[in-house]
């Protein structure tokens, strides 16, 4: 999907995830250990700019508590794509995941949906929102 044009002005690439998220907090570590231009940016869901993205976008209050969103190049990605356009911009072997966008969505998808159902009860929630 296309970024509208009263979000022009957000920082680009942007990943934002859920801050609450034990298992989306250590992607944003990991991506923060190996992204040695510090070219992405994070914003989680939970923030003004999160908030204010969601909004912008016309979806409901609560779309990413189901998904992580990618806005990079005026374009807006969620769930697997969003996760594999990350590690495009890192360095070192996680670029070794990024043929996997290749592969169709409905085949990435159901696996990244059922990451994300279980993810609180897999891997934790932190009792506060994680800032990168």
């Amino acid at each position: 999907m296309r970024l509208p044009g009263t979000l022009r002005d957000v920082p680009q690439p942007l990943y934002l995830f859920d801050g609450y998220c034990v298992l989306c907090s250590g992607f944003v570590n990991f991506c923060l250990e190996h992204d040695g231009d510090g070219e992405l940016k994070f914003a989680s869901t939970q923030s003004a700019l999160g908030r204010r993205i969601v909004a912008g976008l016309g979806l409901p209050a609560d779309a990413l508590d189901w998904t992580v969103m990618l806005i990079e190049d005026g374009q807006v990605t969620l769930r697997s794509t969003a996760a594999l356009g990350a590690l495009r911009h890192l360095r070192g072997w996680p670029r070794l995941l990024v043929p996997f966008r290749w592969l169709p969505a409905l085949l990435r998808d159901p696996v990244y949906d059922l990451v994300a159902r279980n993810r609180f009860r897999w891997f934790g929630q932190r009792d506060s929102c994680h800032v990168p």
